[in-house]
């Protein structure tokens, strides 16, 4: 039984025999360089993609600080216009209600006169009525004359036979 634990005590057999790698080392050394090219080739490209988006931001920030202040100022501008034509606005209004005043006072004016400047056709019953009044008016004026006349005839007759009649 010894023999049988010695045996199995033994180290165990060597692999079959391995010839050592040539070249492994310079094959990892050229995939290395390789990588080490394509980083460095990449980095590059970022560098110059990161310059190029950095000026571009740079530039439109300075373009977009132009077109804010353009922006401002005629902001500044139409604000200041609107005013005046704010101004302007309430100015016309005034003169506007006051020409509207004064030619409703001339308009009014302009009927009075028109009224008693400008000869309105008579109806016929008005031209009637007035002709009549008239003709009563020339008749009352006729017979107060006439009366008078009949009583100074009698005064101035009584002092003459008066008169007459002294003598």
């Amino acid at each position: 039984g010894g023999s049988a634990m010695a045996s199995m005590m033994q180290q165990p057999a060597l692999p079959p025999a391995h010839a050592k790698a040539t070249g492994a080392g310079q094959g990892i050394i050229n995939i290395l360089e390789v990588v080490e090219s394509d980083f460095a080739e990449n980095l590059a490209k970022e560098n110059t993609e990161e310059s190029d988006a950095q000026a571009e931001y740079e530039k439109t920030t300075q373009e977009n600080k132009v077109a804010k202040t353009l922006k401002e100022q005629d902001v500044k501008y139409k604000t200041q216009e609107i005013k005046a034509l704010g101004k302007t606005l309430s100015e016309l209004s005034a003169d506007r209600e006051s020409a509207e005043t004064e030619h409703a006072a001339v308009m009014e004016y302009y009927d009075k006169i028109k009224e008693r400047c400008i000869a309105k056709p008579e109806t016929y019953e008005e031209r009637k009525a007035r002709r009549e009044a008239e003709i009563a008016g020339l008749k009352e004026a006729l017979s107060i004359l006439e009366n008078e006349t009949a009583f100074m005839q009698r005064k101035s007759r009584r002092h003459m036979r008066g008169r007459l009649s002294l003598d």
